[in-house]
């Protein structure tokens, strides 16, 4: 059978087909219905408070039956300096000109008022919820975490997007590792928010898979069954896919962001800083021509937090102009079908052919 492998026992589930974590669009029903295919849900949870993560996981823990993981941001928050502050109160002004011209009244917060969570702080909360499947990015775990979400039977996905990092994770006990490739959409995994490591995502899969020893999974571009037998044949045991569930019914994209998906053109998605600071792949629009490569982009996560009311007052307006639309390269038609019915097209199509 196609499916079977070292990765089925690991993740206590029938197919290992990952739901990726996508926050701002996946929720807890996305996370429950792609569970009931028998796939891995993940419940994106970001770099959210303790309680904010405890609160979700309840939700999620109410609608599905099925094991399900969730994935949190390691990422290192640069401290304030004198230049930060600076920067953020130009990018500020320049982000407020900027909507009012286009018909957005925002207010956006003050630099003492943002709230920067660490990871740290969700450790404790996902232990105390009996998860079982803690899956990362943006960097490595801490070792003093590893060791305790260890000893507490949880296991850890990590993610890379090139061999070094894979490598680390490796070395420091982690037992799955996601190959991010460079199609992928939303943000780069990448130890580090400035620079990316520009590597195609099955090439970098082949040289992982080279080189570590522990089970992979693949993200990036797959969104049919050729895809899934193309990452498999190079080494993959696991099927991570996001961009396929964008339109679902369990998505928490508005309509006229999901208009917007059916009429992309491959030319207009891009690698950007604009939104959040760090790289992540999505469509272009005007906020992103403003902003791009310019000098009003922050170290993450402060041009994130600094831009988040932006995204949500032209999300509630119907702005497309001003969101953030996440996608991978492999543009095609984005279901409106649940999250379950896309995951088992999916899955009968790799049978049929496999």
């Amino acid at each position: 059978m196609f499916w079977a492998n070292t990765l089925i026992e690991k993740l206590n589930v029938k197919y290992p087909v990952i739901q990726a974590p996508m926050f701002g669009v996946s929720t807890p029903e996305m996370t429950a219905s792609a569970s009931k295919v028998g796939c891995l849900g993940t419940l994106a949870l970001a770099d959210l408070s303790a309680e904010q993560s405890v609160e979700l996981i309840k939700v999620t823990k109410k609608l599905a039956d099925q094991p399900f993981a969730v994935n949190i941001f390691t990422h290192n928050i640069p401290p304030i300096t004198d230049s930060i502050r600076q920067k953020y109160i130009k990018t500020k002004n320049f982000i407020e000109e900027l909507a009012e011209e286009n018909n957005l009244e925002v207010s956006l917060p003050d630099l003492e008022d943002l709230k920067v969570n660490t990871y740290h702080e969700q450790i404790d909360a996902i232990i105390e919820e009996g998860c079982k499947i803690l899956s990362f990015t943006f960097g490595n775990l801490d070792d003093n975490s590893i060791q305790k979400l260890k000893e507490n039977g949880i296991t850890l996905i990590g993610t890379c997007t090139s061999v070094e990092e894979a490598l680390i994770l490796e070395k420091s006990g982690i037992d799955i590792i996601c190959v991010q490739g460079i199609e992928a959409g939303g943000h780069r995994g990448t130890f580090g928010g400035d620079r990316i490591p520009q590597i195609g995502g099955l090439s970098l899969l082949s040289q992982v898979f080279d080189h570590v020893k522990v089970p992979l999974i693949y993200a990036g571009g797959i969104y049919n069954a050729r895809t899934i037998l193309a990452a498999n044949e190079l080494g993959a045991k696991g099927f991570q896919v996001g961009s396929i569930l964008l339109a679902s019914q369990e998505s928490a994209l508005q309509s006229f962001e999901k208009e917007r998906l059916k009429k992309v053109r491959e030319d207009e998605i891009l690698l950007t800083r604009s939104f959040s600071g760090r790289y992540a792949r999505e469509i272009r629009n005007r906020f992103i021509e403003a902003l791009e490569n310019s000098d009003y982009i922050l170290p993450y996560p402060y041009q994130n937090k600094l831009t988040g009311i932006l995204r949500k007052t032209a999300k509630l307006k119907g702005n497309v102009e001003f969101v953030n639309i996440w996608l991978g390269q492999s543009v095609h038609p984005y279901s409106e079908a649940s999250t379950m019915d896309i995951l088992k097209r999916l899955i009968l199509d790799v049978e049929k052919i496999s």
